[in-house]
């Protein structure tokens, strides 16, 4: 099997949500997928025998997304069985809401060390390793600009993401790779439904000009456009939100 030929995607966080839809979206276009995941063996299993069992090749690999060495060793991995690295989606990401008056501070540590510190450590490795005409897609909140009473510290995490997004778009000059950050609004993932009664999702839903949740198959879309014919955009942030402001 020739295994340069087609295009690899990494996919952190690709065991579940948006991610999970992601991973299967970029291999029915024909990538080979390496789904990164924090914890749950079982649901990365899943989401590769999903992948093989459409006729794709994909592949679960364990990584703490905020190590340098799992994650470096994440990126071997990819390039030794596939052969090379085209495209960095990094999904992978955790919400703590609080208002900034009760915030456990330690909470915000952890979430900060996912959010942010790994952001910067995925990109290091994906800025080093990703091929001519790849991509690297970062995920950030539409929350940032809705502002949202108790969700300053994500918001905040999520405001560094974007930052290194544009500035990673520039440094990359002459590579010709594109860095570019998808800002989902509400959508109807476990996480999101968790925890929400039936008032409150209507009311998220209702707020969209579209009028209702998004869909990770939404996002997907999006990541999927970025990730190949969407090659001219570069260095944005797209906020996949039905036209919430």
């Amino acid at each position: 099997m020739n295994t340069t030929s087609a295009r690899v995607a990494i996919v952190t966080g690709g065991s579940r949500g948006i991610g999970r839809q992601v991973v299967e979206r970029l291999a029915a276009d024909g990538h080979a997928v390496v789904v990164n995941y924090g914890g749950n063996r079982p649901e990365a299993d899943a989401a590769v025998d999903a992948v093989v069992g459409a006729g794709g090749r994909a592949i679960a690999v364990q990584a703490d997304v905020a190590d340098e060495k799992a994650v470096s060793a994440l990126f071997d991995v990819a390039e030794r069985t596939f052969g090379g690295v085209d495209v960095v989606v990094h999904a992978a990401g955790i919400m703590v809401l609080s208002p900034v008056a009760d915030i456990d501070l330690d909470a915000l540590d952890r979430m900060h060390r996912t959010n942010i510190r790994g952001t910067f450590v995925v990109g290091q490795q994906a800025a080093r390793r990703v091929r001519s005409g790849g991509a690297i897609v970062n995920f950030s909140t539409s929350v940032l600009g809705l502002a949202l009473p108790g969700y300053a510290a994500y918001a905040a995490s999520k405001g560094a993401v974007e930052a290194v997004t544009l500035i990673l778009a520039r440094e990359l000059r002459g590579r010709d790779v594109t860095v570019n950050a998808v800002a989902p609004g509400p959508t109807a993932t476990a996480l999101f439904l968790d925890g929400k009664d039936e008032e409150t999702v209507a009311r998220m839903a209702a707020q969209p000009p579209l009028e209702r949740l998004g869909t990770p198959s939404d996002i997907a879309e999006v990541v999927a456009f970025l990730a190949g014919p969407g090659h001219w955009v570069n260095g944005q942030v797209i906020r996949a939100n039905g036209g919430i402001v």
